[in-house]
């Protein structure tokens, strides 16, 4: 997304909450037409329709309102689309999680979501053919890869220990705070490599939901005042974790916690 598309998104969702929760009149000024315009171009509707829209206040209030339920439509399946991707991913189903975001495509009009759903589609095909030959890709999502190398093992598939892998899963073993030792251990059997990539990705997502779980709560202390408590939520995290990527997000979160609240 361009900071143009940056610019009017914001735009087009200040003026729908203005007209939409705060109840003031659209009036078509310069910068209201000039913001329907943009948020028009942003959802893919024609130019010749926003003119026309634009010629009365009844019509620009309703595309107003189509502008913002193709961006929220657009958002909803989207997330949708991932909700449904990701576990059918995760476990090799990758002719069905395609089908996902193809339908998902196939629906979407608004040209951000359409390249995130395209982009989705093409990392999927990556790692499907992680999945099918057990040949890594360089340094295209890493823990993704361990994941499609996991499930290939898991279903009865030989894994080739070349060089390559080794350098890979060496590489990537330290995100997951697993030593050299550990790995160059794993290296000398089959079985051992498949557990090293069954480690690795329940590191991975066990921390993944503690740091989810302990943000959930945090924020709801931090609604009812309690600061101590959001604190001892990062705090848990922190006992337990060995994940780097966790132990900062908790870290960053507790020191924010620890800051003075500014003056108003």
């Amino acid at each position: 997304m361009t900071d143009e598309d940056q610019l009017d998104w914001e735009r087009i969702e200040e003026l729908d909450r203005k007209v939409s929760v705060q109840g003031e009149s659209l009036e078509l000024s310069d910068e209201t037409c000039a913001i329907l315009r943009g948020g028009a171009r942003l959802v893919a509707i024609r130019p010749e329709d926003t003119t026309e829209a634009l010629r009365e206040v009844v019509t620009a209030a309703h595309h107003l309102k189509e502008i913002t339920r193709r961006l929220r439509e657009g958002s909803a399946r989207l997330g949708a689309a991932d909700a449904q991707t990701d576990p059918l991913r995760d476990k090799g189903d990758f002719a069905g999680a395609r089908r996902v975001l193809e339908d998902a495509l196939a629906a979407e009009a608004v040209p951000f979501y359409r390249e995130q759903l395209t982009g989705r589609i093409e990392d999927l095909a990556t790692l499907e053919t992680v999945f099918q030959t057990g040949h890594v890709t360089g340094d295209f999502h890493p823990w993704r890869q361990v994941r499609a190398l996991s499930v290939r093992v898991q279903q009865g598939k030989p894994l080739e220990l070349r060089d390559d892998l080794r350098g890979f899963l060496r590489q990537t073993a330290p995100s997951v705070a697993i030593g050299e030792a550990e790995v160059e251990e794993a290296f000398k059997t089959q079985e051992g490599t498949a557990a090293l990539l069954a480690q690795m990705v329940q590191r991975i997502d066990d921390g993944k939901q503690r740091i989810s779980q302990a943000l959930y709560q945090m924020i709801r202390c931090q609604e009812v005042g309690e600061l101590d408590g959001a604190r001892q939520q990062m705090r848990d995290v922190l006992a337990v974790e060995v994940v780097p990527l966790y132990r900062r997000a908790a870290e960053e979160n507790l020191a924010s916690l620890e800051e003075p609240t500014p003056e108003p």
